[in-house]
Protein backbone atom coordinates (compact mmCIF):
# COMPACT_ATOMS: atom_id res chain seq x y z
CA UNK A 1 0.00 0.00 0.00
CA UNK A 2 1.00 3.13 -1.02
CA UNK A 3 0.06 6.54 1.07
CA UNK A 4 0.92 10.03 0.62
CA UNK A 5 0.80 12.67 3.29
CA UNK A 6 0.39 16.10 2.40
CA UNK A 7 2.02 18.27 5.03
CA UNK A 8 4.68 17.23 7.08
CA UNK A 9 4.33 19.07 10.73
CA UNK A 10 1.81 18.29 13.28
CA UNK A 11 -1.22 16.08 12.53
CA UNK A 12 1.04 14.85 8.87
CA UNK A 13 4.25 14.01 10.40
CA UNK A 14 2.36 12.10 13.39
CA UNK A 15 0.18 10.25 10.91
CA UNK A 16 3.38 9.13 8.97
CA UNK A 17 5.58 8.06 12.13
CA UNK A 18 2.51 6.22 13.41
CA UNK A 19 1.68 4.37 9.97
CA UNK A 20 5.52 3.44 9.45
CA UNK A 21 5.39 1.58 13.52
CA UNK A 22 2.42 -0.46 11.89
CA UNK A 23 2.94 -1.33 8.62
CA UNK A 24 6.95 -1.82 8.23
CA UNK A 25 6.79 -2.52 4.19
CA UNK A 26 4.59 0.18 3.23
CA UNK A 27 5.40 3.25 0.64
CA UNK A 28 5.30 6.43 2.85
CA UNK A 29 5.50 9.72 0.90
CA UNK A 30 5.36 13.19 2.48
CA UNK A 31 4.62 16.45 0.69
CA UNK A 32 5.57 19.37 2.66
CA UNK A 33 5.18 22.86 0.33
CA UNK A 34 7.13 24.54 3.44
CA UNK A 35 11.02 24.36 3.82
CA UNK A 36 10.92 22.38 6.98
CA UNK A 37 8.96 19.18 8.65
CA UNK A 38 8.63 18.32 12.30
CA UNK A 39 9.20 21.41 13.65
CA UNK A 40 8.08 22.92 17.29
CA UNK A 41 5.13 25.43 15.80
CA UNK A 42 4.16 27.00 19.59
CA UNK A 43 8.12 27.32 20.35
CA UNK A 44 8.48 29.76 17.58
CA UNK A 45 7.46 33.44 19.89
CA UNK A 46 9.91 32.24 21.83
CA UNK A 47 12.71 32.26 19.48
CA UNK A 48 11.85 35.99 18.97
CA UNK A 49 12.69 37.06 22.62
CA UNK A 50 15.66 34.49 23.21
CA UNK A 51 14.34 32.43 25.55
CA UNK A 52 15.05 29.74 22.54
CA UNK A 53 18.26 31.08 21.52
CA UNK A 54 19.06 28.42 19.31
CA UNK A 55 16.72 28.10 16.19
CA UNK A 56 18.22 24.53 15.72
CA UNK A 57 16.25 23.49 18.81
CA UNK A 58 13.04 24.10 17.20
CA UNK A 59 13.80 22.02 14.41
CA UNK A 60 12.61 18.22 15.50
CA UNK A 61 13.21 16.23 12.56
CA UNK A 62 14.84 16.89 8.97
CA UNK A 63 14.22 15.16 5.74
CA UNK A 64 17.32 12.90 6.19
CA UNK A 65 16.70 11.90 9.87
CA UNK A 66 13.44 10.96 8.73
CA UNK A 67 14.39 8.99 6.07
CA UNK A 68 17.03 7.42 8.20
CA UNK A 69 15.12 6.21 11.53
CA UNK A 70 11.53 5.77 9.68
CA UNK A 71 12.45 5.31 5.97
CA UNK A 72 9.67 7.78 4.78
CA UNK A 73 10.38 9.76 1.07
CA UNK A 74 9.85 13.31 3.01
CA UNK A 75 9.98 16.08 -0.06
CA UNK A 76 10.17 19.46 1.21
CA UNK A 77 9.10 22.60 -1.02
CA UNK A 78 6.98 20.20 -2.72
CA UNK A 79 3.64 21.66 -2.85
CA UNK A 80 0.43 19.63 -3.85
CA UNK A 81 -1.50 21.70 -6.15
CA UNK A 82 -4.56 19.59 -6.80
CA UNK A 83 -6.21 16.36 -6.34
CA UNK A 84 -7.55 14.08 -9.07
CA UNK A 85 -9.78 11.03 -6.89
CA UNK A 86 -10.60 8.54 -10.14
CA UNK A 87 -6.80 8.69 -10.91
CA UNK A 88 -6.05 7.92 -7.34
CA UNK A 89 -3.11 10.96 -7.84
CA UNK A 90 -1.86 14.27 -6.85
CA UNK A 91 -0.23 16.82 -8.75
CA UNK A 92 2.78 17.99 -7.33
CA UNK A 93 5.02 20.96 -8.08
CA UNK A 94 8.60 20.45 -6.93
CA UNK A 95 11.34 22.82 -5.55
CA UNK A 96 12.49 23.60 -9.53
CA UNK A 97 9.34 24.30 -10.63
CA UNK A 98 9.03 20.74 -12.43
CA UNK A 99 5.18 19.34 -12.02
CA UNK A 100 4.74 15.79 -11.51
CA UNK A 101 1.72 13.28 -10.52
CA UNK A 102 2.43 11.18 -8.08
CA UNK A 103 0.10 7.97 -7.41
CA UNK A 104 -1.48 7.17 -3.71
CA UNK A 105 -3.48 4.39 -2.51
CA UNK A 106 -4.46 6.27 0.49
CA UNK A 107 -3.99 9.90 1.17
CA UNK A 108 -3.91 11.91 4.11
CA UNK A 109 -4.59 15.69 4.33
CA UNK A 110 -2.64 17.52 6.91
CA UNK A 111 -2.57 21.51 5.29
CA UNK A 112 -2.91 23.04 8.88
CA UNK A 113 -4.48 26.70 8.77
CA UNK A 114 -3.43 29.93 7.07
CA UNK A 115 -2.76 33.14 9.34
CA UNK A 116 -5.59 35.75 8.33
CA UNK A 117 -4.72 38.37 6.51
CA UNK A 118 -6.82 41.63 5.62
CA UNK A 119 -7.03 43.24 2.65
CA UNK A 120 -5.67 46.59 3.52
CA UNK A 121 -3.69 49.26 2.25
CA UNK A 122 0.03 48.37 3.28
CA UNK A 123 -0.68 44.98 4.65
CA UNK A 124 2.25 43.36 2.54
CA UNK A 125 4.67 45.22 5.37
CA UNK A 126 2.91 43.46 7.44
CA UNK A 127 4.55 39.39 9.37
CA UNK A 128 2.66 36.92 10.87
CA UNK A 129 3.95 34.03 12.57
CA UNK A 130 3.22 30.57 11.62
CA UNK A 131 6.50 28.63 10.16
CA UNK A 132 9.71 28.55 10.63
CA UNK A 133 10.10 30.76 7.69
CA UNK A 134 8.06 33.43 9.17
CA UNK A 135 10.65 33.78 12.57
CA UNK A 136 13.43 34.38 10.20
CA UNK A 137 11.78 37.05 8.72
CA UNK A 138 11.24 38.43 12.61
CA UNK A 139 14.49 37.67 13.38
CA UNK A 140 15.77 39.39 10.56
CA UNK A 141 13.86 42.50 10.82
CA UNK A 142 14.24 42.47 14.49
CA UNK A 143 18.02 42.58 13.82
CA UNK A 144 18.02 46.47 11.97
CA UNK A 145 16.86 47.38 15.61
CA UNK A 146 13.67 48.58 15.26
CA UNK A 147 12.01 50.87 18.60
CA UNK A 148 8.09 50.07 18.20
CA UNK A 149 5.95 47.52 17.09
CA UNK A 150 1.67 46.65 16.75
CA UNK A 151 0.94 43.09 17.22
CA UNK A 152 -2.43 43.02 15.99
CA UNK A 153 -4.47 40.27 17.61
CA UNK A 154 -4.42 39.56 21.32
CA UNK A 155 -4.83 35.64 21.34
CA UNK A 156 -2.34 32.93 22.41
CA UNK A 157 -0.05 33.99 19.65
CA UNK A 158 -0.52 37.38 19.96
CA UNK A 159 0.33 37.65 23.46
CA UNK A 160 3.32 35.49 23.10
CA UNK A 161 4.95 37.48 20.76
CA UNK A 162 3.85 40.50 21.99
CA UNK A 163 5.59 39.92 25.53
CA UNK A 164 8.68 38.21 23.61
CA UNK A 165 8.97 41.88 21.12
CA UNK A 166 9.15 43.13 24.81
CA UNK A 167 11.94 41.09 25.65
CA UNK A 168 14.02 42.28 22.83
CA UNK A 169 13.93 45.80 23.86
CA UNK A 170 10.74 47.45 21.85
CA UNK A 171 7.68 49.46 22.67
CA UNK A 172 4.63 47.34 22.22
CA UNK A 173 1.44 48.35 21.40
CA UNK A 174 -1.20 45.42 21.20
CA UNK A 175 -4.52 46.13 18.89
CA UNK A 176 -7.77 44.02 19.59
CA UNK A 177 -10.84 44.34 17.84
CA UNK A 178 -12.86 42.93 20.65
CA UNK A 179 -13.15 44.86 24.17
CA UNK A 180 -10.63 42.88 25.58
CA UNK A 181 -7.90 40.42 25.06
CA UNK A 182 -7.91 36.26 25.47
CA UNK A 183 -11.18 35.64 24.40
CA UNK A 184 -11.83 32.40 25.57
CA UNK A 185 -11.59 34.30 29.22
CA UNK A 186 -14.71 35.95 30.24
CA UNK A 187 -14.61 39.42 31.34
CA UNK A 188 -13.83 38.91 34.70
CA UNK A 189 -11.25 36.71 34.20
CA UNK A 190 -9.20 38.82 31.95
CA UNK A 191 -8.58 42.02 33.95
CA UNK A 192 -5.24 40.79 35.55
CA UNK A 193 -4.22 40.06 32.32
CA UNK A 194 -4.47 43.73 30.86
CA UNK A 195 -3.09 44.51 34.25
CA UNK A 196 -0.30 42.52 33.66
CA UNK A 197 0.16 43.79 30.33
CA UNK A 198 0.47 47.40 31.20
CA UNK A 199 2.86 46.55 33.86
CA UNK A 200 5.09 45.48 31.58
CA UNK A 201 4.92 48.82 29.71
CA UNK A 202 2.63 47.26 26.33
CA UNK A 203 -0.30 49.78 25.47
CA UNK A 204 -3.47 47.86 24.58
CA UNK A 205 -5.84 49.30 21.97
CA UNK A 206 -8.95 47.61 22.87
CA UNK A 207 -12.24 47.88 20.95
CA UNK A 208 -10.17 49.00 17.83
CA UNK A 209 -9.46 48.18 13.61
CA UNK A 210 -6.30 48.33 11.76
CA UNK A 211 -7.33 50.27 8.67
CA UNK A 212 -3.96 51.09 7.02
CA UNK A 213 -0.12 50.02 7.11
CA UNK A 214 2.14 52.75 6.68
CA UNK A 215 6.18 52.77 5.65
CA UNK A 216 6.71 53.23 9.73
CA UNK A 217 2.86 53.14 11.68
CA UNK A 218 -0.37 52.19 11.54
CA UNK A 219 -3.60 53.77 11.33
CA UNK A 220 -6.34 52.20 13.07
CA UNK A 221 -10.40 53.13 11.94
CA UNK A 222 -10.78 55.93 14.34
CA UNK A 223 -8.51 57.81 12.56
CA UNK A 224 -5.55 57.14 15.54
CA UNK A 225 -1.82 56.47 14.41
CA UNK A 226 0.74 54.27 16.28
CA UNK A 227 4.16 54.29 15.31
CA UNK A 228 5.17 50.74 13.85
CA UNK A 229 8.82 50.12 12.88
CA UNK A 230 7.16 46.42 13.09
CA UNK A 231 4.22 45.08 12.38
CA UNK A 232 2.84 41.24 13.04
CA UNK A 233 -0.52 40.33 12.42
CA UNK A 234 -1.66 37.36 14.88
CA UNK A 235 -5.95 38.23 14.41
CA UNK A 236 -6.00 34.14 14.14
CA UNK A 237 -6.09 31.29 10.96
CA UNK A 238 -8.34 29.95 9.23
CA UNK A 239 -8.07 26.20 7.71
CA UNK A 240 -6.86 25.53 4.40
CA UNK A 241 -9.18 23.47 2.32
CA UNK A 242 -8.59 24.76 -1.02
CA UNK A 243 -7.14 21.41 -2.25
CA UNK A 244 -9.96 19.75 -0.39
CA UNK A 245 -12.79 22.01 -1.92
CA UNK A 246 -11.34 21.37 -5.25
CA UNK A 247 -11.24 17.77 -5.36
CA UNK A 248 -15.36 18.23 -3.98
CA UNK A 249 -14.54 17.09 -0.59
CA UNK A 250 -17.22 17.71 2.02
CA UNK A 251 -16.62 20.88 3.86
CA UNK A 252 -18.42 21.32 7.38
CA UNK A 253 -20.56 24.67 8.67
CA UNK A 254 -17.53 25.72 10.19
CA UNK A 255 -15.65 26.18 7.34
CA UNK A 256 -13.14 23.06 7.97
CA UNK A 257 -12.93 19.34 5.76
CA UNK A 258 -15.42 17.21 7.41
CA UNK A 259 -13.91 13.56 8.63
CA UNK A 260 -15.62 10.62 10.42
CA UNK A 261 -14.56 9.55 13.78
CA UNK A 262 -12.10 7.79 11.62
CA UNK A 263 -10.58 11.00 9.98
CA UNK A 264 -11.98 9.79 6.70
CA UNK A 265 -13.39 12.37 4.84
CA UNK A 266 -16.40 12.24 2.02
CA UNK A 267 -13.95 9.88 -0.24
CA UNK A 268 -13.29 6.48 1.99
CA UNK A 269 -9.39 6.71 0.32
CA UNK A 270 -8.74 10.22 1.66
CA UNK A 271 -8.34 11.10 4.90
CA UNK A 272 -8.08 14.53 6.82
CA UNK A 273 -6.39 15.53 9.92
CA UNK A 274 -5.30 18.85 11.93
CA UNK A 275 -6.04 22.38 12.10
CA UNK A 276 -7.70 22.12 8.85
CA UNK A 277 -10.39 19.43 10.02
CA UNK A 278 -13.62 20.32 12.21
CA UNK A 279 -13.89 18.28 15.12
CA UNK A 280 -16.35 16.82 17.60
CA UNK A 281 -17.22 19.15 20.52
CA UNK A 282 -17.44 17.29 23.60
CA UNK A 283 -19.68 19.90 25.22
CA UNK A 284 -22.12 21.16 22.25
CA UNK A 285 -23.88 18.95 19.09
CA UNK A 286 -21.92 21.25 16.73
CA UNK A 287 -18.33 20.68 15.08
CA UNK A 288 -15.77 22.91 16.24
CA UNK A 289 -12.46 24.09 14.85
CA UNK A 290 -9.67 23.52 17.44
CA UNK A 291 -6.43 24.43 16.51
CA UNK A 292 -4.07 22.93 18.66
CA UNK A 293 -1.08 20.81 18.15
CA UNK A 294 -1.94 17.66 20.91
CA UNK A 295 -5.03 17.25 18.92
CA UNK A 296 -3.35 17.55 15.28
CA UNK A 297 -1.16 15.11 16.78
CA UNK A 298 -4.19 12.70 17.90
CA UNK A 299 -5.58 12.89 14.57
CA UNK A 300 -2.58 11.59 13.05
CA UNK A 301 -2.16 8.97 15.10
CA UNK A 302 -5.68 7.77 14.58
CA UNK A 303 -5.37 8.28 10.71
CA UNK A 304 -2.88 6.21 10.30
CA UNK A 305 -4.72 3.17 12.52
CA UNK A 306 -7.82 3.73 10.22
CA UNK A 307 -5.50 3.46 7.40
CA UNK A 308 -4.10 0.08 9.18
CA UNK A 309 -7.59 -1.32 10.17
CA UNK A 310 -7.33 -0.79 13.62
CA UNK A 311 -10.86 0.15 15.13
CA UNK A 312 -10.50 3.75 16.03
CA UNK A 313 -12.74 6.80 16.99
CA UNK A 314 -11.82 10.38 18.23
CA UNK A 315 -13.83 11.99 21.19
CA UNK A 316 -14.96 15.11 21.80
CA UNK A 317 -12.79 17.69 21.77
CA UNK A 318 -12.92 20.60 24.59
CA UNK A 319 -9.94 22.44 23.67
CA UNK A 320 -7.50 22.81 26.50
CA UNK A 321 -4.95 25.97 25.79
CA UNK A 322 -2.63 27.55 28.10
CA UNK A 323 -0.54 30.67 27.54
CA UNK A 324 2.01 32.51 29.76
CA UNK A 325 1.99 36.15 30.33
CA UNK A 326 4.88 37.25 31.83
CA UNK A 327 4.49 36.88 35.02
CA UNK A 328 1.45 35.26 34.96
CA UNK A 329 -0.08 31.89 33.62
CA UNK A 330 -3.93 32.03 31.58
CA UNK A 331 -5.62 28.58 30.74
CA UNK A 332 -8.96 27.42 29.56
CA UNK A 333 -10.94 24.66 28.89
CA UNK A 334 -13.98 24.30 27.78
CA UNK A 335 -17.01 26.60 27.02
CA UNK A 336 -16.63 30.24 28.52
CA UNK A 337 -19.61 32.01 29.47
CA UNK A 338 -19.89 33.93 27.19
CA UNK A 339 -20.67 31.26 24.76
CA UNK A 340 -23.35 29.20 26.58
CA UNK A 341 -25.50 32.77 27.11
CA UNK A 342 -25.24 33.11 23.31
CA UNK A 343 -25.94 29.60 23.03
CA UNK A 344 -29.03 29.62 25.68
CA UNK A 345 -27.49 26.99 27.36
CA UNK A 346 -28.13 26.79 31.46
CA UNK A 347 -25.31 26.98 33.68
CA UNK A 348 -24.39 27.85 37.04
CA UNK A 349 -20.79 29.70 37.50
CA UNK A 350 -18.08 29.10 40.69
CA UNK A 351 -15.28 31.70 41.11
CA UNK A 352 -12.98 30.92 43.61
CA UNK A 353 -9.46 32.94 44.61
CA UNK A 354 -7.17 31.01 46.41
CA UNK A 355 -3.26 29.47 46.57
CA UNK A 356 -0.92 28.07 44.76
CA UNK A 357 -0.02 26.12 47.59
CA UNK A 358 -0.59 25.92 51.22
CA UNK A 359 -0.93 29.98 52.23
CA UNK A 360 1.75 29.44 55.53
CA UNK A 361 4.22 27.93 53.24
CA UNK A 362 6.55 30.43 51.13
CA UNK A 363 6.18 31.35 47.67
CA UNK A 364 2.26 31.34 47.64
CA UNK A 365 0.71 32.47 44.60
CA UNK A 366 -2.74 34.11 44.00
CA UNK A 367 -5.11 31.33 42.41
CA UNK A 368 -8.37 32.24 40.65
CA UNK A 369 -10.57 29.62 39.40
CA UNK A 370 -13.95 29.87 37.30
CA UNK A 371 -15.95 27.00 36.34
CA UNK A 372 -19.22 26.64 35.15
CA UNK A 373 -21.49 23.38 35.33
CA UNK A 374 -24.53 22.47 34.03
CA UNK A 375 -28.00 23.07 36.93
CA UNK A 376 -29.63 20.40 36.50
CA UNK A 377 -27.42 17.39 36.11
CA UNK A 378 -23.74 19.36 37.90
CA UNK A 379 -21.53 18.19 34.18
CA UNK A 380 -18.61 20.61 34.33
CA UNK A 381 -18.96 22.63 30.91
CA UNK A 382 -15.99 24.85 31.08
CA UNK A 383 -13.09 26.17 33.68
CA UNK A 384 -10.43 29.00 33.65
CA UNK A 385 -7.61 29.57 35.19
CA UNK A 386 -5.35 32.77 35.68
CA UNK A 387 -2.34 32.98 38.34
CA UNK A 388 0.77 32.53 39.01
CA UNK A 389 2.49 28.60 39.93
CA UNK A 390 0.26 25.95 39.59
CA UNK A 391 -2.37 27.10 36.82
CA UNK A 392 -1.19 24.20 34.62
CA UNK A 393 -2.14 21.40 37.31
CA UNK A 394 -5.58 23.18 37.80
CA UNK A 395 -6.79 23.13 34.38
CA UNK A 396 -5.25 19.91 33.67
CA UNK A 397 -7.54 18.00 36.59
CA UNK A 398 -10.65 19.93 35.42
CA UNK A 399 -10.22 19.08 31.50
CA UNK A 400 -9.73 15.55 32.85
CA UNK A 401 -12.78 15.93 35.08
CA UNK A 402 -14.48 17.15 31.88
CA UNK A 403 -13.14 14.32 29.72
CA UNK A 404 -14.20 11.71 32.21
CA UNK A 405 -17.68 12.57 32.81
CA UNK A 406 -17.15 13.96 36.72
CA UNK A 407 -19.86 16.39 38.11
CA UNK A 408 -18.93 19.69 39.62
CA UNK A 409 -19.85 18.41 42.77
CA UNK A 410 -17.25 15.24 42.92
CA UNK A 411 -14.16 18.00 42.58
CA UNK A 412 -14.69 17.64 46.01
CA UNK A 413 -13.98 13.73 46.38
CA UNK A 414 -10.65 14.43 43.90
CA UNK A 415 -7.52 13.12 46.27
CA UNK A 416 -4.78 15.63 44.75
CA UNK A 417 -1.45 15.53 45.73
CA UNK A 418 -0.90 18.03 49.11
CA UNK A 419 2.23 19.06 50.75
CA UNK A 420 2.80 22.69 51.58
CA UNK A 421 5.22 23.05 48.82
CA UNK A 422 2.87 21.80 46.37
CA UNK A 423 -0.91 22.44 47.39
CA UNK A 424 -3.34 22.63 50.20
CA UNK A 425 -5.45 20.01 52.32
CA UNK A 426 -8.73 21.38 50.12
CA UNK A 427 -7.07 22.21 47.01
CA UNK A 428 -8.64 24.78 45.06
CA UNK A 429 -10.51 22.27 42.52
CA UNK A 430 -11.58 21.11 45.80
CA UNK A 431 -13.02 24.04 47.05
CA UNK A 432 -15.04 24.48 43.57
CA UNK A 433 -16.75 20.77 44.51
CA UNK A 434 -17.55 22.27 47.52
CA UNK A 435 -19.25 25.61 46.58
CA UNK A 436 -20.97 24.17 43.78
CA UNK A 437 -22.07 21.09 45.69
CA UNK A 438 -24.04 23.00 48.17
CA UNK A 439 -25.62 24.92 45.15
CA UNK A 440 -26.69 21.84 43.89
CA UNK A 441 -28.10 20.79 46.79
CA UNK A 442 -29.84 24.33 47.62
CA UNK A 443 -27.92 25.33 51.18
CA UNK A 444 -26.19 28.46 49.45
CA UNK A 445 -27.79 30.66 46.88
CA UNK A 446 -25.15 32.88 44.96
CA UNK A 447 -25.90 36.07 42.74
CA UNK A 448 -22.97 36.57 40.13
CA UNK A 449 -21.01 40.10 39.77
CA UNK A 450 -22.91 41.11 36.91
CA UNK A 451 -26.29 40.48 38.36
CA UNK A 452 -25.68 42.29 41.48
CA UNK A 453 -27.05 45.77 39.87
CA UNK A 454 -30.13 43.90 39.23
CA UNK A 455 -30.75 42.19 42.52
CA UNK A 456 -29.67 45.83 44.10
CA UNK A 457 -32.38 47.44 42.18
CA UNK A 458 -35.27 44.90 42.95
CA UNK A 459 -34.34 46.14 46.80
CA UNK A 460 -31.88 44.07 47.97
CA UNK A 461 -29.15 45.32 50.59
CA UNK A 462 -25.64 44.60 50.33
CA UNK A 463 -23.77 44.38 53.29
CA UNK A 464 -19.63 43.99 53.38
CA UNK A 465 -18.60 41.16 56.19
CA UNK A 466 -14.45 41.93 55.67
CA UNK A 467 -12.83 43.88 58.22
CA UNK A 468 -13.36 47.89 58.28
CA UNK A 469 -9.68 48.24 57.04
CA UNK A 470 -11.12 46.14 53.61
CA UNK A 471 -13.99 48.11 53.52
CA UNK A 472 -12.15 51.33 53.45
CA UNK A 473 -9.72 50.14 50.72
CA UNK A 474 -13.11 49.56 48.54
CA UNK A 475 -16.51 48.64 48.35
CA UNK A 476 -19.50 47.99 46.66
CA UNK A 477 -20.71 51.15 46.57
CA UNK A 478 -23.76 51.36 49.31
CA UNK A 479 -22.95 48.26 51.04
CA UNK A 480 -22.87 48.14 54.90
CA UNK A 481 -20.32 46.99 56.56
CA UNK A 482 -20.58 44.39 59.14
CA UNK A 483 -17.57 42.43 60.05
CA UNK A 484 -18.20 38.63 60.18
CA UNK A 485 -16.31 38.60 63.48
CA UNK A 486 -19.09 41.21 64.90
CA UNK A 487 -22.02 39.86 63.45
CA UNK A 488 -23.44 37.82 65.87
CA UNK A 489 -23.72 40.80 68.54
CA UNK A 490 -24.87 43.25 65.44
CA UNK A 491 -28.10 40.80 63.45
CA UNK A 492 -30.61 43.64 64.90
CA UNK A 493 -28.47 45.64 62.49
CA UNK A 494 -29.77 44.13 59.37
CA UNK A 495 -32.55 45.53 57.27
CA UNK A 496 -35.05 44.04 56.56
CA UNK A 497 -35.79 42.21 52.91
CA UNK A 498 -33.48 40.37 50.61
CA UNK A 499 -29.63 40.33 51.77
CA UNK A 500 -26.62 40.15 49.36
CA UNK A 501 -23.38 39.28 51.13
CA UNK A 502 -19.91 39.72 50.00
CA UNK A 503 -16.35 38.90 51.28
CA UNK A 504 -12.85 39.12 49.29
CA UNK A 505 -13.41 35.55 47.71
CA UNK A 506 -16.49 34.55 49.01
CA UNK A 507 -15.63 32.03 51.82
CA UNK A 508 -16.55 34.60 54.94
CA UNK A 509 -19.81 35.12 53.35
CA UNK A 510 -20.97 31.86 52.90
CA UNK A 511 -19.66 31.52 56.87
CA UNK A 512 -22.30 34.59 57.25
CA UNK A 513 -24.88 33.36 55.26
CA UNK A 514 -25.29 30.74 56.95
CA UNK A 515 -25.45 32.43 60.43
CA UNK A 516 -28.06 34.91 58.68
CA UNK A 517 -30.43 32.62 56.90
CA UNK A 518 -31.95 30.33 60.15
CA UNK A 519 -35.62 32.35 60.74
CA UNK A 520 -35.62 35.04 58.17
CA UNK A 521 -38.23 34.69 55.55
CA UNK A 522 -36.27 36.60 52.66
CA UNK A 523 -33.48 36.12 50.43
CA UNK A 524 -29.63 35.57 51.84
CA UNK A 525 -27.69 35.36 49.38
CA UNK A 526 -23.43 34.77 48.30
CA UNK A 527 -22.13 37.32 45.96
CA UNK A 528 -20.19 34.23 43.83
CA UNK A 529 -16.28 35.15 43.99
CA UNK A 530 -16.97 37.91 46.56
CA UNK A 531 -15.04 41.67 46.45
CA UNK A 532 -12.18 40.35 44.11
CA UNK A 533 -14.36 38.84 41.26
CA UNK A 534 -17.16 41.93 41.23
CA UNK A 535 -14.05 44.72 40.86
CA UNK A 536 -12.85 42.62 38.49
CA UNK A 537 -15.57 42.68 36.98
CA UNK A 538 -16.90 46.17 36.70
CA UNK A 539 -13.54 47.48 36.49
CA UNK A 540 -14.28 49.93 39.71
Amino acid sequence: MKTIIVGGVAGGMSAATRLRRLMPDAEIVVLERGEHVSYANCGLPYHLGGVIADREELLLQTPQSLHTRFGLDVRVRSEVLRIDRDRHTVRVRDRDGREYDESYDRLVLSPGATPVVPDLPGVERAMTLRTVTDVDRIVAALDARPRTAVVVGGGFIGLEAAENLVHRGLDVTVVERDAQVMAPLDAEMVAPVHDELRRHGITLRLGAALAKIGPDQVELADGETLPADLVLLAIGVRPETALARDAGLAIGERGGITVDAAMRTSDPDIHAVGDAVEKPDAIGAAAALIPLANTANRQGRLAADAIAGLPVRLGGRIGTGIVQVFGLTVATTGWNEKRLRAAGRAYQAVHTHGASHAGYYPGAEQLSLKVLYDPADGRILGAQAVGGDGVDKRIDVLATAIRGGLTAPELADLELAYAPPYGSAKDPVNIVGYVAGNRLAGTEEAVQWHELAEVVAAGATVVDVRSPQEYAAGTVPGALNLPLDELRQRMAELPAGDLVLYCQSGQRSHTAASLIRPGRDTRVLNLDGGYRTWHAGTGS
